[in-house]
């Protein structure tokens, strides 16, 4: 069974304090780890300018200070999205990450946007999926010797939460892959609860939407990418075909599995479950979290690792929902367990797992 490692919040000491313990996740998630000054990935998300839930870069600096100690040279990476937002090329991408603190030598690796200036730069990666053969994967992430996922535990409107395969595979995707897995993705307008406010055309990557006295979404122009669902404050637009979201979850498993091959045996999982927000740090304002902080988790294992953040949101007592309820599925209607099913279908690892707190050493 799966090792998962956890480490909680609280401490009294210097030598005990919550940094020092994500480094002592890395000890014990990747015992037996040598990079063999190998460069390493550290996959992650910038976070969008006006946002503040995004990893912080003070808990990513033990990870690339433990990277080094095995060996290894890390580089802090994420590729270009698909919408209007502040990181939809490179260098608007590095100006973002800048900002939002994500310098040289508060953690002391360089910031590389892995598909390159416009998210054209990319490998093919074979695989044997459901829905592909083949992935699209940013070029910086395809030839890394290993990738090392830091990722900040929240819901999202299409997949229900977002953790390490999230990450993974949306995040390593390049734009073109991106389009792969949002094709079937068709929002629709609910005009009785749309105020016209027109956030979500000035997010859409390709016109498709017209404001009026209410938004109107062009259908045939649409790439499915559904950031107009996520920005829209008044939750006026909805996924047209609920289906869609089960095999956007699917295909994004695939992405991951596409992203991993060939580095399973040196890349390491962390979940934050801190900020657990009810969607992603894409657009440019957040909503309150759904439960109190938890603490972090990390493992080799991509699919336990995000088993075991499930499970311990689903077990928090909520802001509205009671222990034990799951609380991405009442905020959203989306079961994210699919993408857990698939990825573990898929060999990536498996949703068993066995949680080993290390909080006190």
């Amino acid at each position: 069974m799966t090792s998962v490692y956890f480490a909680g919040l609280s401490s009294s000491t210097k030598e005990d304090n919550f940094l020092q313990r994500i480094k002592r996740l890395f000890e014990y998630a990747g015992e037996g780890i040598e990079y063999d000054s190998g460069l390493v990935a550290v996959k992650l998300h910038f976070g969008e300018l006006g946002i503040d839930t995004y990893m912080r870069p003070v808990r990513v600096r033990p990870i690339a200070e433990a990277i080094k100690k095995a060996g290894g040279k890390p580089f802090l990476a994420d590729s270009n999205t698909l919408y209007r937002g502040s990181r939809g090329n490179a260098v608007d991408h590095h100006i973002t990450a800048a900002r939002n603190g994500w310098l040289m030598p508060a953690v002391d690796a360089p910031v590389i946007i892995a598909d390159g200036l416009h998210g054209h730069e990319f490998r093919t990666q074979k695989i044997s999926g459901k829905y592909f053969k083949e992935v699209k994967i940013g070029s910086g992430f395809y030839h890394a010797d290993a990738i090392v996922g830091v990722t900040h535990f929240k819901g999202h409107g299409m997949t229900g939460f977002g953790g390490t395969l999230k990450n993974l595979g949306m995040g390593c995707a390049s734009r073109a892959g991106k389009l792969m897995m949002h094709f079937n993705v068709k929002p629709v307008v609910d005009t009785e609860k749309c105020i016209g406010c027109g956030k979500c055309a000035t997010w859409c990557p390709v016109d498709a939407i017209e404001v009026e006295e209410y938004a109107s979404i062009d259908l045939d122009r649409c790439i499915g990418c559904g950031e107009c669902r996520i920005v829209c404050p008044e939750g006026a637009v909805k996924v047209k075909d609920s289906s869609s979201n089960d095999e956007l979850q699917e295909k994004m498993a695939e992405f991951a599995h596409g992203a991993l091959i060939g580095k399973y045996d040196k890349s390491i999982f962390y979940n934050f479950v801190m900020d657990v927000t009810p969607e992603c740090d894409c657009p440019p304002w957040r909503k309150g979290p759904l439960v109190a902080d938890i603490g972090v988790l990390a493992s080799r294992d991509p699919v336990a690792v995000d088993q075991a953040a499930f499970d311990l949101v689903k077990d928090a007592v909520g802001e509205e929902q009671a222990a034990g309820e799951d609380k991405f599925h009442a905020v959203h209607g989306v079961h994210g367990s699919i993408q857990l099913r698939h990825a573990e279908s898929l060999g990536m690892g498996e949703r068993k797992y066995k949680l080993v707190d290390i909080t006190k050493g």
